[in-house]
């Protein structure tokens, strides 16, 4: 296996795409989150229809890694040049994501499982705000990510104490889809990538867009949103396909067109 930071395999129409920092727990740098960007933006420009996210190792990420952060002047400027652009790419993607969540993921490891459309989580495993431990403050949207899917409560409970939120409660509290047994994470992950991959690609990306516009905006601004992507959803081969395919009875057969 190389010893990249973050790995790329296409198997069939996903991108699976995996942290590789596994003796560092996942770790982050800020070279590290570079590439993962670029990755995911590679993965959509080779023509991938959904990407399966995880990490190698006993941990889905650790966060920064604060070694790497050592001397670093401005670690505002860090988030705005390394962290966020990952998420917002994953926010842009035109494809969606599954994320694959083994383990700790904690401090920004927990905006980049949360920022997937689709978060499986195995059932040992846990999200951990550890930012006020360490004096610092929740970031790489973990605000937004965790303020909008579970509210206030939780949001302040989680980054006020800096508690683990184990995998059951995280479900609980409405933060991810699905939680497996251990054995059974990589499986179902994929599964639900492969399924994703075979679906109306163009739709996909335009109800990910929606989504997330309506998070943020009015009911007026959101019906007209809604309107501009039928419009576009409508005239795809695979509208025209699964048409076609209800009028045949029979099962459609999308290609991402």
């Amino acid at each position: 296996m190389s010893d990249a930071p973050v790995l790329l395999a296409m198997e069939g129409d996903v991108a699976v795409v995996r942290l590789n920092r596994p003796d560092r727990l996942n770790a982050l740098t800020p070279d590290m989150l570079d590439l993962l960007a670029a990755t995911l933006r590679r993965a959509a420009e080779d023509g991938a229809r959904a990407v399966l996210l995880t990490g190698e190792g006993r941990a889905f990420c650790a966060g920064a890694d604060l070694t790497a952060s050592v001397g670093m002047r401005d670690s505002g400027e860090s988030l705005r040049r390394h962290y966020n652009p990952v998420i917002a790419t994953m926010a842009e993607l035109p494809i969606p994501i599954v994320s694959a969540v083994g383990g700790a993921a904690a401090g920004a490891g927990v905006s980049i499982a949360l920022a997937a459309d689709i978060v499986v989580m195995a059932q040992s495993a846990y999200l951990l705000l550890a930012f006020a431990n360490i004096g610092l403050v929740p970031d790489a949207g973990a605000t937004w990510l965790i303020g909008k899917a579970a509210g206030r409560a939780k949001l302040l409970e989680m980054a006020l104490l800096g508690e683990r939120l184990p995998a059951g409660e995280a479900l609980e509290a409405g933060l991810v889809n699905r939680v497996v047994e251990d054995g059974a994470l990589a499986d179902v992950a994929h599964g639900l990538a492969t399924k994703l991959a075979g679906m109306p690609t163009v739709a996909l990306g335009l109800i990910r867009k929606q989504v997330g516009a309506a998070l943020s905006g009015t009911l007026a601004e959101t019906l007209e949103i809604e309107a501009d992507h039928q419009s576009i959803a409508a005239k795809t081969e695979d509208c025209r396909e699964a048409i076609a395919a209800f009028l045949a009875k029979r099962e459609p057969h999308f290609t991402g067109r």
